[in-house]
């Protein structure tokens, strides 16, 4: 490998996992920088990451998923970024792969799980929603939305910074602010391991939460494609419903002016929302 590597893992209450992990890559990866982000932890993550040549950045209180990753990126000196999670389920020795892909021409290469490495049916039904939505949005397979394991070109990524949110949404953002501003993401097949201790993912709360990914992507990358089929459908029910009250009452009925002016507002939604996508990104150009 040709590029210095700066790996980044966000860590919260981690340091049992830790033990094993920065092990591993300190040993594969003598020659590059190690971040950890302690994102407010209380138990001996800072102990655990004293014990190794590693550089730590801790935050004063629990910032989020995506802001640890914002400050490691921040605070990286590698031309190359590499993204893994700290709880063990990621192989150091993947890393190798992922960064040959990206040495093929790409900007980003993402590690792309198997069903069995995304930890129950619930969890895999709604990812592979995400990954359809995303790979019809942008007219590419998009094999794996959501994943935390990826390598990243320095300087394109932190074009986006800006743009990640701070909680666990920051992969779907990241993924699609790259193809919606033309830069050549791959997939590269990954096994994972079973996660030691107990996730941070709360399934009631990060479910609905989740579920708003699904309006995300769509706004991130071409808010109309998402928009005008929602108000395509209202309209054609609009018109379906005046057609079937004309015909059998010989009226106008006020449900059907109802699906028309939703159309309509849902249509303004979304040529709105693409006219702040597009300002949005011109203001990346501009940076």
């Amino acid at each position: 490998m040709t590029h210095y590597l700066s790996i980044v893992l966000p860590a919260k209450n981690e340091a049992e996992n830790l033990k094993t992990v920065l092990p591993s890559l300190c040993g594969r990866f003598k020659n590059s920088e190690i971040i950890v982000v302690d994102d407010g932890s209380t138990d001996d993550t800072v102990d655990v990451c004293a014990q190794f040549e590693v550089t730590l950045l801790s935050h004063p209180y629990s910032m989020g998923n995506g802001a640890a990753i914002k400050s490691g990126a921040r605070l990286a000196s590698g031309d190359v970024l590499v993204f893994m999670d700290a709880d063990g389920q990621h192989d150091a020795a993947d890393i190798t792969r992922l960064v040959q892909r990206l040495e093929q021409g790409y900007d980003m290469v993402v590690g792309a799980r198997a069903r069995a490495g995304q930890q129950g049916i619930g969890r895999h039904l709604a990812n592979s929603l995400y990954n359809r939505l995303a790979s019809w949005m942008v007219g590419q397979p998009v094999l794996d939305l959501t994943s935390g394991f990826r390598v990243v070109r320095a300087e394109r990524f932190r074009e986006f910074l800006y743009m990640l949110p701070n909680g666990f949404s920051y992969p779907t953002t990241s993924t699609m602010a790259f193809f919606r501003a033309g830069y050549p993401v791959a997939y590269e097949p990954i096994k994972v391991k079973s996660r030691g201790g107990k996730s941070h993912i709360n399934l009631l709360k990060d479910g609905v939460r989740f579920l708003l990914i699904i309006f995300r992507v769509g706004t991130l990358y071409s808010p109309l494609k998402l928009f005008f089929p929602i108000s395509f459908f209202h309209f054609a029910l609009g018109l379906g419903y005046y057609v079937y009250t004309y015909l059998t009452q010989s009226r106008f009925t006020n449900m059907s002016v109802l699906l028309f002016t939703s159309a309509v507002f849902i249509f303004l939604i979304g040529l709105i929302s693409e006219q702040i996508t597009t300002l949005l990104y011109s203001r990346r150009d501009d940076r």
